[in-house]
């Protein structure tokens, strides 16, 4: 399947550069920082950076931008390889930027010698105040006209561990009066004494992203460096690094707006706190937008793939609703997933006239959207739950439910008249005594009545119990106003889990197992937590679809 028209003006970058000889082959890439989980905006790059290179038969590597020790883990970079390979895309070569340590290091003592960059004393506050706004000029650092020889030194005494974190720092010598901010002397190096997942305590000084970024590109031979918007003011110095630095491949970079979607947190380090201050229970928590929470949650591989491709790549930022994204996974779903029924808040009816002791079973489709899947088997028998939604003593006009003296159609089953009810010593309904009509049986043809409604339900006797996660919007504002914190906004209601009954077919279901529940939505077996002898099912989205895609 194609990305979406809305993308050509990169498939027209891409078919031009290729027409005009400026490339032979394309090579993307996809460059996560290994700091954190993946989330629904990684998965859009990803979908357009290894589809893309795939339309023009090229290469997409996968590349860990691993340049800040105190932030990354090894956790992280095995979940981001779980998370590409199960949105189904396979690399064809794996990089580590922290590979490239020591090809950076001389590129940078190659800046020095040609008084392109210089070891500055200033503090990360003085640095910033000396840069100036987007209204006043920048001030030069007053170790800005180092020697050479001086600047070697310090470099040199600075990749040794002779310095402590923050005394010093290495920045390009470009223009204080840029009107590019990007431009005025930007920091390359900072000194930080702490382990590397990948190089351990062999470095205590690390490229920063802008100068890491483009050379790993230019070592990689990366011909199309597609990024997000926020990264376009940074073009200029990705293009001074690379001439700069005298890179024998000269990669390009392009940008396209980043996925927003609404009620959803799109930042890693947000993210990372809702774990971290327990708001949910892991990265891979359901109401989580990580591509693990997403996994968990019963969102499908094909149905993230079908939304990236949708939404296509623009070139200014919008935000997406998320019943898109709901939408997507409906689809595809209804053809693939069992119907089946489920009685998430149990109410026991006993059928009264039903003979004692005895258990019939009952044939239906399991999808009838898609016959080819057969039919299933359900047991029925003089005990049965509804829901306790399903009744109610004083209906409201136009109830078509169960209450005194109506009578509705069992799904696959009968018809049943509801006689009286049992209560508590609070006064709530526990139980109901109903009769049934035996000449009622679905299949059967009958004809002599009709009845407005038809409820589920499952045999008393042989249903399972299970537990029931019901997931609403993590963030209850689609707009979060400016001076609050994002943690203001957590929805207190985005988790309810309630007990009760599945048919007895679902027995043996495995983690990642779909189903319909018929009335209730489509749902997942819990990956983590649920088992043999305690079933959890996930709720992955409700039955009602409101969304419609724009023709």
């Amino acid at each position: 399947m194609e990305l979406k028209s809305s993308s050509n003006f990169l498939k027209n970058i891409l078919n031009e550069d290729l027409k005009m000889g400026k490339v032979d082959h394309i090579i993307t890439r996809f460059p996560p920082e290994p700091n954190g989980y993946l989330h629904i905006g990684h998965a859009k790059s990803i979908v357009l950076n290894f589809e893309l290179a795939d339309e023009f038969k090229g290469k997409t590597h996968l590349r860990f931008d691993d340049t800040n020790p105190t932030k990354e883990d090894t956790e992280y970079v095995e979940s981001i390889k779980e998370d590409v390979l199960w949105l189904g895309y396979e690399w064809d070569n794996l990089f580590f930027a922290s590979n490239y340590f020591e090809e950076m290091y001389k590129r940078a003592v190659l800046l020095i010698k040609k008084g392109k960059a210089y070891a500055c004393d200033s503090t990360a506050e003085e640095i910033r105040q000396m840069r100036g706004s987007l209204t006043e000029v920048g001030q030069g650092s007053p170790y800005r006209d180092r020697t050479v020889q001086e600047n070697l030194d310090l470099f040199e005494r600075m990749r040794k561990g002779e310095f402590k974190d923050g005394e010093k720092v290495l920045r390009a010598k470009i223009d204080m009066a840029s009107p590019n901010i990007n431009m005025r002397d930007p920091v390359l190096y900072r000194i930080a004494h702490a382990t590397h997942h990948n190089t351990g305590d062999q470095w205590c000084i690390y490229p920063m992203y802008d100068f890491a970024h483009p050379l790993e590109d230019a070592i990689e031979g990366v011909t199309h460096s597609i990024c997000t918007l926020e990264f376009e003011d940074h073009r200029p110095l990705y293009d001074w690094v690379v001439r700069e630095c005298e890179m024998e491949n000269v990669p390009h970079q392009y940008e396209f707006a980043r996925l927003n979607i609404t009620n959803t947190v799109m930042s890693k380090r947000k993210l990372k706190q809702l774990v971290e201050d327990k708001v949910v229970d892991g990265w891979d928590d359901p109401r989580m937008p990580t591509i693990s929470g997403l996994r968990r949650r019963g969102y499908t591989a094909e149905a993230i793939r079908n939304f990236a491709r949708e939404i296509g790549v623009a070139k200014a930022d919008s935000v997406v609703d998320t019943k898109m994204l709901e939408h997507f996974i409906r689809e595809d779903l209804k053809l693939k997933s069992p119907r089946t029924m489920a009685v998430l808040k149990p109410l026991k009816v006993i059928i009264t006239n039903y003979p004692e002791g005895q258990v019939e079973m009952l044939e239906a489709e399991i999808n009838p959207e898609n016959p080819e899947m057969g039919t299933r088997q359900i047991s029925f028998s003089r005990e049965v739950y509804i829901e306790q939604d399903d009744f109610t003593e004083n209906p409201p006009a136009k109830y078509h439910r169960l209450f005194p003296g109506n009578e509705v159609r069992l799904k696959n089953a009968y018809f049943i008249k509801c006689n009286d009810s049992v209560k508590d010593e609070f006064g709530n309904v526990v139980e109901l005594h109903c009769t049934y009509d035996p000449e009622t049986k679905s299949g059967s043809g009958f004809t002599g009545r009709k009845v407005k409604g038809t409820i589920h339900w499952v045999d008393a006797l042989q249903a399972i119990p299970a537990e029931f996660r019901l997931y609403e919007a993590l963030i209850l504002d689609e707009d979060i106003e400016d001076g609050t914190s994002f943690l203001e906004h957590i929805n207190p209601k985005s988790l309810e889990i309630v007990h009760g009954f599945v048919e007895q077919n679902i027995k043996g279901a495995k983690p990642q197992d779909k189903f319909q529940f018929f009335r209730h939505g489509y749902f997942t077996v819990d990956s983590l937590y649920s088992t043999g002898d305690h079933l959890i099912f996930n709720r992955i989205v409700s039955l009602k679809n409101t969304f419609e895609l724009p023709k």
